[in-house]
């Protein structure tokens, strides 16, 4: 297996690229419509055949770059079941399983930051959070119908039940971390260690924090798979 941890500094996102080095077959998570022409040249230069771009959610602070690609490679969009994006190829659910050549790519559903969210699990040893479990800390739930309750309980029942060696890759960071683990997380992690979930829930309920800078563009063009004015 490839596998590639991209960033975006304007929105610290984390874009990711999987592959199966011997089919050539990738995929995208999570990619950034400005950081598109910097995943192509990726892909071209490992001589990789783009199948999927995956949505872990519907993103509020950067507009995905899904549509651009799936123009210029005929790729897949995925998105999770129930969300809000009609122009989708594909709604992924809890559960089912993506595969790239040998590689194994199941969906994890960890809704709490919007109604819909996806958590893939690759290979059996690694979890992209998007933003529900980030590194020391979570996605926040106050808006896009989240729900910090929701929250807690896929964290604590889905993902802090995997393996403790399962790496930890999340959607963004602003601290200069890039990956921790379930043993790490369950340890450390502010937001939960120690935490019940009426606390975490009181916790989330008082962060009182401003909205992304870019959610009035965003929402709606990534409901539209990354589709603005000038892609029209």
């Amino acid at each position: 297996m490839l596998f590639r941890q991209l960033f975006d500094p304007e929105t610290s996102t984390y874009t990711y690229l999987i592959a199966d080095t011997v089919t050539k077959e990738a995929a995208l998570v999570d990619p950034v419509l400005e950081q598109v022409d910097r995943d192509l040249k990726l892909l071209e230069e490992l001589e990789l055949n783009l199948r999927y771009c995956l949505e872990t959610h519907i993103h509020a602070d950067h507009i995905t770059g899904t549509g651009k690609l799936r123009q210029l490679t005929e790729c897949l969009g995925i998105v999770p079941q129930k969300a809000n994006a009609a122009c989708a190829d594909r709604y992924i659910g809890d559960g089912e399983v993506l595969e790239l050549g040998e590689i194994k790519i199941e969906a994890i559903a960890t809704p709490g930051h919007t109604d819909s969210h996806i958590t893939y699990w690759v290979n059996g040893d690694r979890i992209l959070t998007g933003d529900s479990l980030l590194i020391r800390g979570c996605g926040r739930t106050d808006f896009q119908s989240g729900d910090p309750g929701q929250l807690y309980d896929c964290i604590v029942q889905k993902l802090f039940t995997l393996p403790e060696n399962t790496l930890v890759y999340p959607g963004h960071d602003y601290r200069g971390h890039t990956v921790s683990t379930i043993k790490e997380e369950k340890l450390y992690n502010p937001r939960l260690a120690g935490n019940s979930r009426e606390s975490f829930i009181e916790l989330m309920n008082s962060l009182n924090l401003p909205d992304p800078k870019k959610i009035m563009a965003a929402v709606p063009a990534n409901e539209r798979c990354g589709k603005v004015p000038s892609l029209s």
